[in-house]
């Protein structure tokens, strides 16, 4: 019963405002990585790159990210980031160079209209209670009609983020390795697109 409860509750908007961006600097800082130890690192998840405001700013300015609210508090949050956000952010820089180098469905992947998800997360006490689905469910609502698909990388030691994307659609696309880690680049095609 809790469970429906708390799910009624959640609801899936974009960022409309500075606060909710700052909240979504604060939700960010809690899981980096390194923040927790390697055990709860691999077990819960984590994040890689730490955001300044004036980035997320700029990013809102392009394509308002998408968030889940629980009233006024943010229960998750997964960042929009189109090609013009690859020179904000340089160690996505590489990615975005990867990304240029890569096919889908025979396609050159900087020929297609894609944008990225520049990073994903659900606070502790919301997870496994529909945070991520919703998440995706409303970059499918509001992205499907102008963008082919959706793409990102996870590194493939972040086991529970690599299980929740399979869940919801995403497909491997390619695996890379950099100085940082080892990543998987997954591809969500959003549904009647001819891609």
């Amino acid at each position: 019963m809790l469970h429906q409860e708390s799910h009624q509750t959640l609801q899936a908007c974009r960022v409309t405002t500075t606060a909710e961006l700052e909240q979504i600097l604060a939700l960010q800082k809690k899981y980096l990585r390194g923040v927790r130890n390697a055990v709860e690192e691999k077990e819960q998840g984590f994040l890689t790159v730490a955001h300044s405001l004036e980035t997320l700013q700029r990013m809102h300015e392009q394509e308002p990210s998408v968030i889940v609210k629980a009233g006024d508090e943010l229960a998750g949050f997964a960042l929009v980031m189109t090609r013009k956000c690859r020179e904000w952010i340089p160690e996505l820089l590489p990615f975005f160079d990867y990304l240029d180098q890569l096919s889908y469905n025979g396609k050159p992947i900087a020929d297609c209209n894609y944008y990225a998800i520049g990073q994903v997360c659900v606070a502790e006490e919301w997870r496994g209670k529909g945070v991520f689905d919703l998440l995706y469910q409303h970059h499918q609502d509001c992205f499907s009609q102008r963008f082919d698909f959706v793409i990102t990388e996870i590194a493939t030691r972040n086991t529970r983020s690599m299980r929740a994307h399979q869940r919801v659609g995403f497909r491997e696309l390619a695996i890379h390795r950099d100085y940082l880690d080892e990543w998987a680049v997954v591809l969500l095609k959003f549904k009647g697109l001819r891609v």
